[in-house]
Formats: structure tokens, C-alpha cells, sequence
């Protein structure tokens, strides 16, 4: 069942505890493609200075971040690569989570391919790992670009969010990663993972 709008308009740390363990559904070139989120970070604009929205600054990029939450804010790094992110809580207050990490379970050869251009059985055991165990290499694998932007993840089409009934795991809260420029905010414990699943990115 397709998670409601509901679920989302609420803050970003709530959000991405809770959507640990359910489906991330990718419909793209003929495919349905579901992996499990694994691992979350959450970015809040009113106080955190890692936040691209931080002090509700209002750019052509921030844009998504402002709107309702529920749909999907996805951004460009180093002119290289695509991060996406769901947007949380309601209009006006810029927050958002990260998609850190999932698990691929199904369409495997076809992620393979499009990573490493190889079929999955002629993987090595690290190359496995890092077909989706980062917020760069999932969107690499499951071809998100800034096409995604304001894509609504409660609305069933090119990419959207699916409950899993069925978690049973525990929940790790760290630090977030890659954002020592943040001043104090680099030590928020704002990065929540399922813990000993193999595609999380750092431990």
C-alpha cells in the first residue's frame, strides 16, 4: 500500500525513522523496481546549517523544499551526481530526508548492468554492495536525475513509496556524513540506519 500524504507532513526526523524498512518503487524502461530504504538522514532548515534551506533560504534550487511534504527534492553535487531526498512537514517549513542507502530486491541484473555493465553473478561481493549503499550510486542505479524533482511519493507512478508491514529490526542514530562545514549541526545525531544491513554506507 502506497504511504499517504499524511505520513509526510510531519518533521523530518519522525519521517525519516519511519520509513525505514519500507519500499522505495522505481518504475522505469519497462520495470518495476522496489528496493527497501536502509538508511535516512534528516535535514531541518529552521536550525541546521547543513539544511539547503537553512534560515528558510529561498533559492531557484530550494524551491521543492518549501512546498507540502511528500514529494521528492533532488539536487546535484560536484556536476556529477544526483541525491534524492523526500520532503517533509508543511508548507513553508523547509525540511526533507535524505535517501542515504537502500537494499535492491528484485531487477538485479538489470541494476548491475546499469552500474557496473555486467550481469549480477559476475559481480564480486564488493561490487554487490555498492550498487545502491550510497545516496549517489542508488540514483545512478535507478536512473533518478532532476527529472524527479516535485514527483509526489504518495502517488503511484515513475517513483514512489510503498509500507512494508512486515520490519523487524533496530534503528541506529549517528551522525550525518560529508557535512563538516556545518558547524555545530555536523554532530546532530540526525542519520538513522537499520542496523547490520549490509548496503548501509558508513557503520
Amino acid at each position: 500500500m502506497i504511504i499517504e500524504k499524511d505520513f509526510y507532513q510531519r518533521n523530518a526526523i519522525s519521517v525519516a525513522k519511519e520509513i525505514l524498512g519500507d519500499y522505495l518503487v522505481r518504475e522505469v524502461d519497462g520495470r518495476k523496481i522496489k528496493s527497501i530504504i536502509v538508511e535516512t538522514e534528516s535535514y531541518i532548515g529552521a536550525s541546521d546549517k547543513a539544511c539547503h534551506a537553512y534560515n528558510y533560504k529561498k533559492t531557484e534550487r530550494t524551491k521543492p523544499l518549501f512546498q507540502e511534504g511528500g514529494i521528492a527534492y533532488v539536487y546535484f553535487i560536484y556536476g556529477l551526481y544526483h541525491c534524492l531526498n523526500i520532503v517533509t512537514n508543511i508548507k513553508d517549513e523547509p525540511e526533507a530526508v535524505l535517501i542515504r542507502a537502500v537494499e535492491p530486491i528484485d531487477n538485479l541484473d538489470y541494476l548491475s548492468n546499469v552500474r557496473f555493465n555486467k550481469s549480477y553473478d559476475e559481480l564480486t561481493k564488493t561490487q554487490k554492495k555498492n550498487l545502491t549503499n550510497g545516496p549517489s550510486k542508488l540514483c545512478t542505479a535507478l536512473n533518478i536525475t532532476k527529472k524527479e524533482n516535485y514527483i509526489e511519493f504518495y502517488k503511484e507512478g515513475s517513483l514512489y513509496i510503498e509500507a512494508n508491514p512486515n520490519k523487524n529490526f533496530e534503528i541506529v542514530e549517528t551522525i550525518r556524513i560529508g557535512i563538516d562545514y556545518a558547524e555545530e549541526a555536523k554532530d546532530f545525531p540526525w542519520r538513522f540506519y537499520i542496523k547490520d544491513n549490509m548496503y548501509v554506507s558508513k557503520k
